[in-house]
């Protein structure tokens, strides 16, 4: 009697795989849009390229030209899932899983330890390979999603808002380290040359702590707005900070500051030669309260 091999017991128990299979992982079914019928889809895809990939050979290894179409396979359900919200043990358990299901039926063909190594650790190998793909792949995918969050949040944490005509306004809040005060260098240095602005506000106020590096980035980003012709003003220094720079003998003299992004919007106000005008609106007495609104501001001729 021929003695029976791991790609013969495969393909004549792959449905009872199959469903113990996918019954053992019925929990990630149904969760962030994962219907039993896909996830049914997914775990058939996988066994049928797996029995393509056993019946090709004895040699069982990722490096084997059969398994690349698995090892993409995998690579692609791992993604899904790491966007989808798995964990990362949901996602891991899926091949993981397998081997528990597959290797206790090897057993009969277990007769002595040559056809153990023969036939069972191939197989186990095999399976640990393909789960730490899925488990690496999961990660990579994960770190993508952290990734573009991080840049969105970096987006969203520095915007450059036109506030009046000729002025622009970058209030920053959170911690400043060396990379994002570069980005705050680069959005305001392209927003001045849109708009062509004259007059940008730094507003600091909502900035816990200034490190050396972060004020002599902040003085690079005065000198380089300078050079495109406008001029920056740093509103809402706090006691910390003013004592943190002046500790670090930062020489920041040669800009201009203000306590609030109020006061330093009426300087801007000021070297763009613009006012706030008052408009006066009658009451239901018949008098006129002022002052009732702000309008858009007024060029005066002949100030400075």
């Amino acid at each position: 009697m021929k003695a029976l091999r791991f790609p013969d017991v495969f393909q004549k128990r792959k449905e009872e795989i199959l469903a113990n299979w996918v019954k053992q992982q019925s929990s990630p079914a149904g969760k962030a849009g994962v219907s039993e019928g896909e996830f049914r889809r997914e775990c058939g895809e996988v066994l049928d390229l797996l029995e393509k990939a056993i019946q090709s050979g004895p040699s069982l290894n990722l490096n084997h030209p059969q398994m690349q179409p698995m090892v993409e396979l995998l690579k692609e359900i791992s993604r899904e899932r790491a966007l989808r919200g798995f964990t990362p043990a949901e996602t891991a358990t899926f091949i993981f899983s397998l081997k528990e299901i597959i290797l206790p039926m090897l057993q009969p063909i277990v007769k002595n330890e040559e056809s153990f190594a023969a036939e069972v650790m191939p197989v186990s190998t095999l399976l640990d390979q393909l789960g730490l793909i899925t488990f690496e792949s999961y990660l990579n995918a994960r770190e993508e999603v952290i990734a573009r969050q991080q840049l969105d949040m970096s987006d969203l944490s520095t915007p450059v808002v036109k506030v009046w005509e000729g002025i622009l306004a970058l209030p920053l809040i959170g911690t400043l380290d060396s990379k994002r005060t570069m980005i705050v260098m680069e959005k305001l240095l392209q927003k001045i040359v849109e708009t062509g602005a004259s007059v940008a506000i730094l507003d600091i106020t909502g900035v816990m702590t200034v490190d050396t590096l972060v004020a002599n980035h902040i003085m690079k980003t005065v000198a380089a707005t300078r050079l495109l012709g406008a001029e920056v003003i740093i509103t809402g220094v706090s006691p910390a900070i003013a004592q943190t720079i002046v500790h670090l003998g930062v020489d920041l003299s040669g800009i201009l500051t203000r306590a609030s992004m109020a006061e330093g919007l009426k300087l801007a106000l000021r070297m763009t030669k613009q006012q706030l005008t008052e408009e006066r609106r009658p009451v239901h007495d018949g008098s006129e309260k002022e002052p009732a609104s702000l309008r858009t501001p007024k060029t005066q001729k002949g100030r400075g």
